[in-house]
């Protein structure tokens, strides 16, 4: 009879978009091991609970955030990647508004901050593989699913979407052509406020209108951006 001794756990990959960056949220670690690096958050899984409460609770326990939108990423199981027990760790990728959230450590955290993507400190354990792959699935989601717009501010300049894409996808797009297509989808709502950007004249404000857009995804519409 084989005998397992292997524990569950869950972390978080949590994105989000802030001074026209893409951000990561991390936690400085207060127990050994890697005492004082910089991880993302995440824990055990309790007897008691599923794997989505797992993440949602070590979520709000390590860092007071509540996830727009989450959903599983892979799974990371190699021997030896916790160096106190066989782990098996299920990976979340989440996206918040950062201006929505008071980050606060507490628990197995004496920390935590927004870290761009492109300024990271040393990760503990396997989690820059883990933010690797999260990342791929990001430029990749991007350009099938409209999850830019839980990265935005409710209300956004046309000309934040194209940064946000541009940043996202590390590379420069056709603006007049993304503009065009973007606006042919028929889900932004252009608003009557506006904003001044630097020299111009001022610019409308634009929303996203979730509702339109689920109504047209059950009609079979399809969001391409590629």
């Amino acid at each position: 009879m084989v005998r397992q001794n292997i524990k569950v756990a869950v972390d978080a990959v949590v994105f989000g978009y802030k001074d026209k960056a893409l951000h990561v949220l991390l936690i400085k670690r207060d127990i050994e091991p890697f005492k004082d690096s910089w991880a993302l958050p995440g824990g055990l899984v309790l007897e008691n609970e599923s794997l989505e409460d797992a993440v949602e609770r070590e979520l709000k326990e390590e860092t007071n955030v509540t996830a727009d939108y989450l959903e599983q990423l892979y799974s990371f199981g190699k021997p030896g990647r916790d160096p106190r027990n066989r782990v098996v760790s299920i990976t979340y990728f989440g996206l918040v508004k950062p201006e929505h959230h008071n980050i606060k450590a507490d628990t197995d955290a004496n920390d935590v901050a927004w870290y761009d993507i492109n300024e990271l400190p040393e990760l503990a354990f396997d989690h820059d593989t883990i933010l690797d792959i999260a990342k791929k699935r990001l430029r990749n989601k991007l350009t099938y699913e409209p999850i830019g717009f839980d990265l935005l501010a409710d209300k956004f300049l046309f000309s934040d979407l194209e940064k946000l894409y541009m940043t996202i996808l590390d590379k420069q797009i056709d603006r007049r052509n993304f503009r065009k297509k973007i606006l042919s989808f028929d889900i932004l709502e252009e608003l009557t406020e506006k904003v001044s950007e630097g020299r111009g004249r001022p610019a409308n404000l634009f929303k996203f209108n979730q509702k339109q857009y689920f109504r047209l995804k059950e009609e079979g519409f399809l969001f391409d951006i590629k």
